[in-house]
């Protein structure tokens, strides 16, 4: 049955695709360059701490830039552009969980946030009314309507391939082929996978793309907050301490590993399915059971929590913050988005 959905998927990206390239279908430009990072499986691979490096490093450079976010998790039929900037507040309810955690990781940098399922649009006004010359489109790989100058694409090692089908009987959204398109590749979580299978996953990617460089990453814990104080601690905070693991991820396990490698102990952990919304039942469920012992969560999960949290839950809760760690080809990385704006990194 699965087998059969993920042919007749196949042949509809196949289709999709084969109008792209023959230029039945075009891709729109609009007044700025565009870089996009993605991936060609569901979730798992780190795409928004990537699209926050890649803003950090074009603003620590001065240059203008904006994100383009889709909005997972918006209200259904919510078309307008919802724009995430200084002098905004819209919770996340109403933009997504991932548009609204990167607006508060990014606070202070100036890189407006575009929300809309059409991106082309948000393209357009982040140009026009936000002179941005540089726009990063989060997860945009398969969203070829807006013509792209960078084309970065993620690849997670722990499970690089998608199992080698198509959804819904894999997790690729298209084809390997279509690794082709990449400027980039960037391989994520390599530390968490052994160097053999690494050499493995590097020649099968130069088989698909000769010509793209192969980039390696690993994702690593950068502080802890403690949301009810408001306070940064440094990572040996809760060292040795037993701890209750918090989630809604496409891959907690990576979330829970960055725990035990801090030195927690996870006495109990929960996970829920991605992008879920927390009710204040499931709060309380938690605060009960985990005897109050510190709950450590995500960025991503701390939005979702509903607005009463802090009633539900008395004792300790912390986010762990996770940034991307480029460990070969940073140079290149830093180059391929600064020759956007015509310049180059110094050596």
């Amino acid at each position: 049955m699965l087998g059969g959905l993920s042919l007749l998927y196949g042949a509809g990206v196949f289709l999709r695709r084969l109008l792209y390239d023959a230029g039945v279908l075009t891709a729109r430009s609009v007044d700025a360059k565009v870089v996009c990072i993605g991936n060609l499986t569901t979730g798992g691979t780190g795409k928004t701490p990537a699209v926050m490096l890649a803003a950090q490093t074009l603003r620590r450079r001065n240059q203008s830039v904006a994100i383009l976010s889709r909005g997972y998790a918006r209200p259904n039929g919510r078309k307008e552009v919802l724009v995430l900037n200084e002098d905004t507040d819209i919770p996340w309810t109403q933009c997504g969980d991932e548009p609204w955690m990167m607006h508060q990781a990014l606070a202070g940098l100036s890189v407006p946030i575009l929300v809309s399922p059409d991106r082309t649009r948000a393209a357009v006004q982040a140009a026009q009314f936000f002179n941005s010359r540089i726009i990063i489109l989060d997860d945009g790989f398969q969203h070829r309507k807006l013509k792209r100058d960078l084309d970065i694409v993620l690849v997670n090692a722990t499970d690089p391939f998608g199992g080698g089908w198509l959804l819904p009987l894999g997790d690729l959204r298209e084809p390997l082929s279509s690794l082709k398109r990449a400027h980039l590749i960037l391989l994520t979580h390599v530390d968490l996978v052994a160097p053999e299978r690494l050499e493995e996953i590097r020649r099968e990617l130069r088989r698909r793309n000769a010509k793209a460089p192969i980039l390696e990453s690993i994702h690593k814990a950068d502080f802890l907050l403690d949301v009810r104080a408001e306070k940064k601690h440094k990572l040996a905070h809760l060292q040795g301490q037993d701890v209750c693991a918090l989630s809604g991820l496409a891959d907690p396990a990576s979330f829970e590993d960055q725990l035990t490698r801090c030195g927690m102990k996870l006495a109990q952990r929960w996970r829920y399915p991605d992008h879920h919304r927390y009710t204040m039942a499931e709060l309380a469920s938690l605060e009960k059971l985990r005897r109050g012992l510190p709950l450590v969560t995500t960025f991503k999960d701390f939005t979702r929590l509903p607005a009463g949290w802090k009633k539900a839950l008395q004792a300790d809760v912390y986010v762990l913050s996770i940034k991307l760690d480029i460990l070969k080809g940073r140079n290149i990385w830093t180059d391929s988005l600064l020759s956007l704006a015509g310049g180059k990194e110094a050596a």
